[in-house]
């Protein structure tokens, strides 16, 4: 299967500077801070986000170099992420990440969470340096959805009446907001018009919710060691994903399960077979395709270009992951 890094030929030596200029960026004056960094962007992750921002400035930039600003929001909307993920992870207790300790179990808590403060802190500073006050509010409103999406999750846990929409509300705070707003500030500094823009955000919106609900769908479909995470963690921390929610409509049985939190023995195992048992997965598959087509859909306004290219392909991969 094709992977996602194989994906950004067209940014391929653009997203090799930007990792370089990450650590540097993030523990140039702090030891600790330097050694969290290096261990967070050197742990395989793929890019995908500052991808997809190189990627949207050269198509809409076509022939033209890359901008120092284009450059640099790709190095903000990682940072972000970044951030989010060593909260996450401190909230969640996760002691792995991608197959490799995560920061809070590398350098414990109290590090993991000033880190996670630290990039958020020095994304914004970087960001208000780029003096464009609409991608500085694009990008502010992501730090808010990502705090918003996690207390939403906390607040929801082992809900059986949780809907499919504030489960969508929930996956566009978490995952999808960044995408969706850093693709439209892309647009943003490359000057297209405001049509084009929406546009961008859209189809970050899309491919952060079709991105979500495949993850959710991987949760209960690959191994531990695929995953780089307990499977079906989601489930026995009350995280109710479309799999769950599509396999509540039809068993109801499966919501005095979770509603119990999986008290009994043998609980937690039969959740997961009537799961598997019901048309959840194939029905989240489905809402995952959805999205993915109208991904594909907000890029037609774009002149064809390599990048272009990469960003529609990116979008098919999406769905092949389950495959």
């Amino acid at each position: 299967m094709t992977s996602a890094t194989s994906l950004f030929s067209p940014v391929e030596a653009d997203l090799s500077l930007l990792t370089e200029n990450l650590k540097n960026l993030v523990g140039a004056r702090h030891p600790i801070l330097y050694a969290a960094a290096e261990h967070l962007f050197g742990a395989g992750g793929k890019r995908i986000r500052p991808a997809i921002v190189l990627l949207l400035a050269r198509a809409t930039c076509p022939g033209s170099e890359l901008t120092t600003k284009h450059r640099r929001l790709a190095e903000i909307t990682e940072m972000i992420h970044t951030a989010s993920l060593v909260h996450d992870d401190v909230v969640d207790e996760s002691a792995v990440r991608r197959g490799v300790p995560t920061v809070h179990s590398h350098f414990g808590n109290r590090v993991a969470v000033l880190a996670g403060d630290y990039l958020f802190a020095q994304s914004s500073w970087y960001l208000a340096n780029l003096d464009n006050l609409t991608v500085v509010k694009l990008l502010s409103q992501v730090i808010m959805d990502l705090a918003e999406g996690e207390i939403q999750q906390g607040l929801n846990r082992f809900d059986t009446g949780l809907s499919i929409e504030a489960y969508l509300e929930k996956s566009y705070c978490k995952t999808a907001s960044l995408i969706a707003n850093s693709a439209k500030a892309a647009g943003v500094l490359s000057s297209v018009e405001d049509a084009l823009a929406d546009d961008l955000y859209s189809y970050g919106r899309n491919l952060g919710l079709a991105f979500q609900i495949v993850d959710d769908i991987l949760d209960f479909t690959s191994s531990t060691e695929t995953l780089g995470k307990p499977a079906c963690s989601d489930l026995l921390t009350g995280n109710l994903t479309a799999p769950v929610l599509y396999a509540l409509e039809e068993t109801p049985y499966l919501g005095k399960l979770i509603e119990r939190e999986f008290a009994e023995e043998g609980d937690f195992e039969q959740a997961i077979d009537l799961i598997h048992q019901s048309q959840g997965i194939t029905r989240a598959r489905q809402l995952a395709a959805d999205h993915v087509q109208q991904a594909v859909d907000n890029l037609k306004a774009l002149p064809p270009s390599a990048a272009l290219q990469a960003l529609a392909d990116l979008s098919k991969y999406v769905l092949r992951r389950l495959k």
